[in-house]
């Protein structure tokens, strides 16, 4: 299975059960992509995560049942070098990005009023 068929598989996840990737601005789903698949990343990688401030326990937070659920539900995970899967997602974080920001057709997301 090719890099791209993976990121889709991973993204119709966030996009079908991840409630926060509707923040009302461009900047806070900036910051919880990055932060969020950072955090993904790390536990799927058995790497150390960051949990020392109150925002830090959010994001790791939403970071472990993501990362739960990818277990489960795709397999091809445990097949993967710890090198793919920072690919896979990173290649998701970008993907993500262009769906919820920079590719989205919601004004709201720039009003600087908002």
């Amino acid at each position: 299975m090719e890099n791209k068929e993976k990121i889709e598989q991973l993204l119709d996840y966030i996009m079908k059960k991840c409630l926060w990737q509707f923040h009302s601005r461009a900047w806070d789903r900036e910051r919880q992509n990055q932060e969020i698949l950072t955090r993904t990343m790390q536990l799927l990688c058995d790497e150390p995560v960051e949990k020392e401030t109150p925002a830090d326990k959010c994001y790791w937070v939403d970071a472990v049942c993501l990362a739960d659920a990818y277990k489960s539900r795709y397999t091809w995970l445990t097949d993967m070098s710890k090198d793919e899967i920072k690919e896979v997602m990173q290649g998701l974080k970008e993907r993500l990005d262009f769906l919820t920001i920079t590719g989205s057709l919601n004004e709201e997301l720039k009003d600087q009023r908002y």
